[in-house]
């Protein structure tokens, strides 16, 4: 693309600031604000004006959820179902790594993030850990995707190389970088991060599979016959990872896709809670659910319980119903660094609109989602923050309880 054939492409969509400062640059920025411009996406500003009602369904409990109790009753037969497809090669892992580490005053990809106090131990060699448990039990090495951010993608992989991969077949492990969608202001024209540079960032949790097959990765899963998929964050310390049992219990239990809960430990807990909607599975955030609901009890225990874990299970052939842009974009509102009046300026309160996808919706377009209950002191440390509630310290406190020396 050429600036003259940019300038009428821009101005059909109402976005020419996109070369307010083309003068000003050299040739090679020139080059490559024009090339941003030939991929951009800019339907997806249009999103502006799809205003999300609020209105809900009619929610309901999970309609599918397996217990503690009913787990510990039915491991052999849940394991053997799953130990079977993960010796068959059937199951793939993903991890959800775009992130960085800011929130716990550090400036690396998160996965990075050092947990241990007299070695390194890293979030990321914690979960890599987990894995060996279930290689080692089945002689088998399943592939493991990698979704990182054009923030961390280098570091990240050089992290994986300079550890030797944690002891995982290298040919097993397979990076790839998030999607983006533009950024914009409350009137739609999309800004300009620097003066040769759209302003851009990663579309959503939702966008981890558009993300793999637009990678070109969507060959690994055809090549190894991959059935079914488990993806999880880089948040948790305790997650395990193509769980056996967790694989057997959502295909017995016939589910298109399953979700790992934890029992809330009150109304007010900040974790999204897996229920139906009109039928439908959904994930109502804490911060939407209404107050009747979150406070509803029955024999003493909260009826809307099972908040997410941000582990899930998805049935591969299902999953492809989710492309094609058949996930909504919802809009972030955002304080975006933007270029303005020749200056690049960090607002301190939202100026414009990030448009993201969500898991959430990934689950509704699946049908049916099993509720898969795990104990929180096994399988949930979550490290979002420096100190407090769900920080490095709770986190290190679970990891000693399951004697992980750190």
């Amino acid at each position: 693309m050429n600036y003259e054939r940019a300038k009428t492409y821009l101005a059909q969509r109402g976005q020419e600031q996109l070369l307010s400062y083309y003068d000003e640059l050299p040739e090679a920025e020139r080059q490559l604000l024009l090339n941003q411009i030939e991929n951009l996406n800019f339907s997806i500003v249009n999103n502006i004006n799809k205003k999300e009602n609020g209105k809900r369904g009619k929610i309901q409990p999970a309609g599918n959820a397996v217990s503690v109790e009913e787990i510990r009753r039915r491991r052999v037969q849940f394991e053997t179902v799953g130990l079977n497809l993960l010796s068959e090669n059937k199951v793939g892992a993903v991890l959800l790594a775009g992130g960085q580490g800011s929130r716990l005053g550090y400036s690396g990809p998160k996965g990075t993030f050092n947990m241990g106090l007299t070695k390194e131990l890293s979030i990321f060699e914690l979960q890599m850990n987990n894995i060996k448990k279930i290689t080692e039990t089945t002689g088998r090495h399943f592939p493991l995707f990698i979704m990182t951010s054009y923030n961390n993608n280098e570091e990240t992989v050089k992290f994986f190389k300079d550890r030797n991969f944690f002891g995982y077949p290298r040919d097993r492990i397979h990076f790839y970088i998030q999607d983006v969608a533009p950024t914009c202001d409350y009137n739609g024209k999309i800004f300009l991060d620097e003066k040769s540079r759209v302003s851009i960032a990663p579309n959503g949790n939702g966008g981890w599979y558009s993300s793999l097959i637009n990678s070109g990765l969507g060959r690994v899963l055809d090549r190894n016959n991959i059935e079914w998929l488990n993806v999880y964050s880089v948040d948790n310390v305790l997650q395990q990872i193509c769980d056996p049992a967790f694989i057997g219990a959502t295909v017995i239990k016939q589910c298109r896709c399953g979700a790992k809960v934890v029992k809330k430990v009150s109304p007010e807990e900040k974790v999204g809670v897996l229920c139906t909607e009109d039928g439908k599975p959904t994930i109502i955030e804490y911060y939407e659910m209404p107050e009747n609901l979150k406070n509803k009890t029955k024999k003493g225990e909260l009826v809307y319980r099972y908040g997410v874990t941000l582990n899930y299970l998805f049935n591969v052939r299902d999953l492809n119903s989710t492309l094609g842009g058949k996930l909504p974009y919802h809009l972030a509102e955002k304080a975006i660094a933007h270029m303005e009046n020749g200056v690049r300026v960090t607002p301190d309160k939202p100026c414009g609109y990030k448009f993201e996808t969500l898991v959430v919706d990934m689950v509704k377009l699946m049908g049916s989602c099993l509720a898969y209950e795990v104990e929180r002191e096994r399988e949930f440390a979550p490290v979002k923050n420096a100190i407090g509630n769900d920080s490095v310290e709770t986190a290190r406190e679970l990891l000693r309880l399951n004697g992980i020396e750190l």
